[in-house]
């Protein structure tokens, strides 16, 4: 049996540790009271036969006072408590001295990976995790009610970025760029007025987004249709100069060659500007700034032309890739893409197909982008097509006192996710219990929530100027509380789910793609929209449902319920459970099928939600992706494209790893054949760690977590 001690470190049940403490209690009281060793002992065999794979010390101390009750012996059970009160201040004087240590030592392996963007070895990055860890420590011990804290160690919940729950700010946002480039901004008391190039646009867009990104932990993004303004703005610039240097000693065609010419060097500066700053750029939160670009061609913008050649700059230079340090162009992690499909570049005879045969071709090689169908969105989103909020994470349709809709300059609160799977094995197979456990669970996801609603409430705007008053947000005075923009649903606040697919095996015994299996997984799904839906009623906030990217809590819940529950079949013996309402990886289902599916999830799970399929050789198939990107604008709102990726730790290449004629894996680049210091990673299941060459297999990599 393993003991969950406070700091989350596991150790071997220890009974002589229960014994000390119930004696060092019988000193403090009079003989009569006391317990006698036998009854110290019986108490102590109770204990050890739970026969429980695992048990919070905490459960461990409230089994000890049950058992002291039940023996009457009141007064040794208050001078246990008081024993367990004392030994609790000491803990509290200093939690963290370990788990920072470690950190700085570079052991403390959960923090090191839970962030596959950070770089936790440096002591810039190094620095935030330790605010982080000292930020859970308080959390855990203080800022949450017990409750909540033990339903989060357990498992039951998840309380998303407890590492950033001690600070007054908030999870992920869509700057309103558009107001902060057209009226100026401050940046670091200095003013930043409007832009009157591209390219000065595009460095002050980064410098933007720089400085959101170190004052929220989430995701931001950014709609580049507000730069085709400022690239039109650089066209009659060079017009004019044409004209003014050249007069009537050069033909009208000339002039016009000169003048396009100039304007893609701007272009093409100002894109490579946003590319090079935001992967060279290291926020307060010590990574890059997670920031995603939408790209839109709408036939509303009066800057549709200027914008369609901005998109196509962007593809152009991701397709490309950016110079690693040895010199070889790599995929970058940022900024992500984010590409609209519409009745103008659907691949069914646009004007802009073009653009999405260039977005196709760039999927295939660097995975971006993904892709929105307006079409869907539309129908789910009253008529409206946006950004998500760094990556996944959609706001509700909001109008502002003109009855106008508004998008940007909106946020999310934070996020608490609900472990489903864990609610089906509790059920064991009841599915009136299931339904009595799942309501009893959400209860604590909104009294979480609350929490992080509440410890937003009467914060200033002083605590981030460029959110609060220079316009990524807002526009409020110095001191001014930012309470109104909590309230109403202007910001969201997100319920988040793991493991359909899981419990839906667990109470009804099949997959939720199975007929019966589905009508249960989509009654579950309506039952948390439900629940969003009546607390946003009951407070007026803006509560949805949200389809979480936290790939690595998928891990988490498995690991806690096969430490407590045992080896499950098809539930926590895979080492995961499946994210939010996706099908399971090993299931055999083709892409349209699976898309076709999920898409059902989708439109419930408006608060976000995306999809994704694996097209194997993608950068030799793109034939094949187009027709999935056909189907994706008529059948599915949010999805993207995974495939392998190969890796060379010698020269850094992530391009193709070749098969030579000696049937060796090599490195196109620099001929490394050492299969130690070559990857192949995998976006199927999100295991971000480190794959492995399998027993016998030489020429097969496998992930350690499907076993791909």
């Amino acid at each position: 049996m393993k003991v969950i001690k406070r700091d989350n470190s596991v150790c071997d049940f220890d009974r002589s540790k229960i014994a000390v403490a119930i004696r060092k209690a019988n000193e403090a009281v009079d003989p009569e009271d006391r317990a006698t060793e036998e009854q110290i002992e019986n108490i102590v065999d109770d204990i050890a036969s739970r026969h429980r794979l695992r048990l919070l010390v905490e459960d461990i101390q409230d089994m000890v006072e049950e058992k002291l009750m039940e023996l009457q012996k009141y007064q040794l059970m208050k001078a246990y408590m008081l024993y367990r009160y004392e030994r609790a201040l000491i803990r509290k004087a200093n939690t963290t001295d370990e788990s920072i240590l470690s950190l700085i030592k570079n052991s403390n392996k959960d923090v090191m990976e839970e962030n596959s963007n950070k770089n936790a070895r440096t002591a810039s990055t190094q620095r935030d995790l330790i605010a982080g860890e000292v930020s859970k420590d308080l959390t855990k011990r203080i800022l949450l009610p017990k409750h909540i804290s033990k339903a989060h160690e357990e498992g039951a919940i998840h309380f998303h970025d407890a590492d950033y729950f001690l600070q007054p700010i908030f999870n992920c946002c869509l700057i309103n760029i558009k107001d902060m480039l057209e009226n100026g901004t401050v940046m670091n008391g200095k003013m930043i007025e409007s832009p009157k190039s591209f390219q000065t646009a595009c460095t002050i867009t980064t410098q933007i987004i720089a400085s959101v990104a170190s004052s929220q932990y989430g995701g931001q993004s950014v709609n580049i249709a507000h730069l085709g303004k400022y690239l039109r703005r650089t066209k009659e610039k060079y017009v004019q100069q044409c004209n003014e240097t050249f007069g009537n000693t050069l033909d009208d065609e000339t002039k016009k060659r000169f003048v396009d010419m100039r304007v893609q060097e701007s272009l093409k500066a100002g894109v490579q500007t946003i590319q090079y700053q935001i992967n060279t750029l290291m926020t307060t939160n010590g990574q890059s700034p997670f920031v995603t670009l939408f790209l839109y061609v709408d036939e509303k913008d009066e800057y549709i032309e200027e914008n369609a050649m901005i998109i196509e700059e962007i593809l152009k230079q991701r397709y490309q890739g950016i110079k690693n340090e040895k010199g070889v162009y790599v995929t970058p992690a940022f900024p992500k893409l984010i590409y609209v499909l519409d009745e103008n570049n659907c691949l069914k005879g646009g004007k802009y197909d073009y653009l999405t045969k260039l977005a196709v071709k760039c999927s295939s090689k660097r995975l971006y982008p993904d892709y929105i169908s307006a079409k869907k969105m539309r129908e789910y989103y009253e008529g409206n097509v946006f950004s998500p909020m760094g990556c996944r994470s959609f706001l509700s349709p909001w109008k502002d006192e003109n009855g106008n809709y508004k998008f940007e300059g909106r946020f999310n609160q934070g996020v608490v996710s609900i472990n489903l799977p864990q609610c089906g094995i509790l059920a064991k197979g009841n599915e009136a219990k299931f339904w009595e456990i799942l309501e009893e669970r959400l209860q604590l996801c909104y009294e979480a929530l609350m929490c992080r609603h509440n410890a937003l409430m009467g914060v200033t705007s002083d605590v981030s100027p460029v959110h609060w008053q220079y316009g990524a947000i807002a526009r409020l005075q110095p001191g001014e509380k930012i309470d109104k923009y909590l309230l109403d649903g202007y910001s969201t606040i997100s319920l988040g789910y793991i493991g359909l697919y899981e419990v839906t095996k667990l109470v009804k015994g099949c997959s939720h793609t199975s007929p019966e299996g589905t009508e249960f997984a989509v009654k579950i799904m309506n039952a948390l929209r439900e629940h969003c839906e009546k607390w946003k009623k009951e407070t007026g906030l803006g509560f949805g449902l949200y389809g979480t990217p936290a790939e690595s809590l998928c891990y988490r819940f498995a690991r806690i319920d096969k430490e407590r529950f045992g080896t499950i079949e098809d539930v926590t013996d895979k080492g995961y459970y499946t994210n939010s309402y996706h099908v399971d990886v090993r299931e055999n289902i083709d892409a349209f099928s699976k898309f076709t599916f999920e898409s059902q999830f989708q439109k419930i799970s408006s608060g976000g939600a995306i999809s994704y399929v694996e097209i194997p050789n993608m950068r030799h198939n793109l034939t094949a992706i187009e027709d999935v990107v056909r189907f994706i604008y008529d059948n599915i709102q949010y999805a993207e494209f995974n495939t392998k990726s190969d890796y060379c730790h010698v020269c850094g290449f992530d391009g193709e790893i070749i098969i030579n004629d000696d049937n060796e894996w090599e490195c196109p680049v620099c001929h490394n054949k050492d299969q130690r210091k070559m990857n192949v990673t995998r976006r199927t299941c999100g295991y971000l760690g480190e794959n492995f060459w399998n027993v016998g297999k030489t020429k097969e990599i496998k992930s350690r977590v499907l076993h791909l």
